[in-house]
């Protein structure tokens, strides 16, 4: 089965941006587009017309939105559909049949708008495939040779075994390299047991074993892909601040999700969070296998 590239747009400058994204990577990957609508039926005497006049409002400012990207990529097969529902439920279940989604998302900042609210946070949470994540400024110059798709590895081989795939295939498909990060920082004593002093004793220390391990997670990817150009980063510091200090050669960014349910619903991790919060380029949140 093919999946299409889908994008999820609401009429806002950083959906059309990521409208816009997902046309070009379904060029790349001769890949269909989906573009998809979320709309529920306003009852209010503030909005004239009835159900059947909103939704004709609705497809028509969504239909001119796509008829810019048919515009500039005349080849691409584009399918459109407004979806009456909730945001969450439409964006998570478009998801499931993509080979990836992208979306909008707004600023930076304590506040950082829809994507990284309620809804946005859910839709990551939530979808079984991977979201990527685009601010209104984004441009195809960003994707100009020389800048890498950077992508962070942490654990052991099959920890960002999802997250590596997904940017080996993207740099593959752009003629990018890619550069893999691997942060580390050293352990309260107690987590010592006598089986990781020997590992480490083995080793020659925490930074070679960081690179051993980041290593043992790659070979696998370099075999596959031959082609694609390799940086093996390793640095001491927190996950979220390693991968940032090397955004600004990135044209995307590639960070595995864990989602976990709190009282106030579902919680992407504090990496994840981290990276959609600063990162200026395109992110793309991977769920773990």
């Amino acid at each position: 089965m093919t999946r299409p590239i889908t994008a999820g747009v609401d009429g806002t400058e950083e959906s059309l941006a990521a409208l816009d994204w997902a046309a070009r990577e379904a060029v790349r990957r001769g890949l269909p587009l989906r573009v998809v609508h979320a709309w529920r039926y306003e009852e209010h005497e503030a909005l004239a017309g009835d159900r059947e006049d909103q939704l004709g409002w609705v497809s028509d400012a969504v239909a001119e939105s796509v008829r810019t990207v048919t515009g500039r990529y005349p080849e691409l097969g584009v399918a459109v559909d407004v979806v009456a529902g909730g945001p969450v439920e439409a964006l998570v279940e478009a998801a499931a049949g993509a080979e990836l989604l992208a979306l909008g998302s707004r600023g930076h900042g304590r506040v950082v708008g829809f994507l990284l609210g309620s809804v946005g946070q859910q839709v990551i949470a939530g979808a079984a495939r991977p979201v990527v994540l685009v601010r209104a400024g984004d441009r195809p110059t960003a994707e100009a040779a020389g800048r890498e798709v950077v992508v962070g590895q942490q654990g052991g081989p099959e920890d960002s075994a999802a997250a590596l795939e997904f940017a080996f295939g993207t740099a593959a498909a752009r003629g990018a390299a890619v550069r893999v990060v691997r942060a580390w920082t050293l352990p309260p004593v107690f987590a010592y047991s006598p089986g990781s002093l020997r590992l480490l004793d083995e080793s020659g220390g925490m930074e070679p074993y960081e690179r051993k391990a980041l290593s043992e997670a790659v070979r696998p990817l370099r075999e596959r892909f031959p082609d694609v150009p390799v940086a093996e980063h390793v640095e001491m510091g927190s996950a979220a601040e390693v991968l940032l200090s090397v955004a600004g050669r990135a044209q995307l960014m590639v960070v595995g999700r864990r989602a976990h349910q709190s009282a106030v619903g579902a919680r992407i991790g504090s990496v994840a969070h981290g990276v959609l919060h600063h990162a200026d380029c395109p992110v793309a949140v991977v769920p773990h296998g």
